[in-house]
């Protein structure tokens, strides 16, 4: 029987082409065992089905971040046969925008729960499981609107500002048993499934290098997670090179 692998969580995976499922490959190719969590079944079977196809290791959990028990559900099936876990890369948001005076409570507490408690009920279970073991990192996937708020993203805004003091919070309170807590502010358009297919004109307008890479992206969380324990980074910003900032 093969070395078990330690686990790379990792939440919020749709499409192939989608800053999720390169978080997955890129730290399924650097040994870990990728627990590909999201909603749709069938995406998350395309992504595992990819990592495979190069030799690597993957599981797709079905996940509803917003469902405690869903969240308590994909940890112990990381945690099976007693895994250790490596790695817990939180990247569940949807950036929806909507008029404040017009907005529906719904609509508010929605994104919100999506964006920042999902985020939450993540880091806890991942506190939860790796302080035991005295090691681990956990990353959340940022946005500008996590230290910028303007019309018409007020919800998405305030819930990934929320998703920016969790992430803050756990770094001060568990980096001293070994947690690694890390925010990475994706500060541009992502060069992937949906900005392609739903927004092409806005995607050929930015031009050549003019989008985040999805490989570049991943390789930075990778960059992150392998840091020394002497020099982490809780914070760092990624943008295109011609993006203004």
């Amino acid at each position: 029987m093969s070395e078990m692998k330690p686990a790379a969580v990792v939440v919020g995976v749709g499409p192939r082409a989608g800053l999720g499922a390169a978080l997955c490959r890129r730290f399924a190719a650097g040994g870990l065992h990728a627990f590909v969590a999201g909603r749709s079944e069938e995406k998350l079977a395309e992504v595992v089905a990819e990592i495979a196809s190069h030799g690597h290791e993957a599981t797709a959990v079905v996940t509803d971040t917003t469902d405690e028990q869903h969240v308590r559900r994909l940890f112990e099936r990381a945690g099976e046969r007693a895994r250790p876990l490596a790695a817990v890369l939180y990247n569940a948001g949807n950036n929806r925008f909507g008029n404040f005076a017009e907005m529906e409570a719904s609509f508010f507490e929605e994104v919100w729960r999506l964006c920042c408690f999902g985020g939450f009920l993540v880091g806890r279970e991942a506190a939860r499981r790796m302080t035991p073991q005295g090691h681990g990192t956990v990353i959340f996937t940022g946005a500008t609107a996590s230290v910028r708020g303007k019309p018409p993203f007020s919800a998405f805004a305030a819930a990934k500002a929320g998703l920016r003091s969790v992430a803050q919070s756990m770094a001060r309170e568990f980096g001293p048993a070994g947690i690694h807590v890390a925010h990475v502010i994706i500060d541009g358009g992502i060069d992937g499934d949906k900005i392609q297919h739903n927004f092409p004109e806005f995607a050929k307008a930015k031009g050549a290098h003019g989008l985040l890479g999805l490989d570049a992206i991943a390789e930075t969380y990778w960059q992150l997670h392998r840091q020394d324990k002497t020099a982490w980074t809780f914070e760092l910003d990624v943008r295109p090179f011609k993006e203004p900032f």
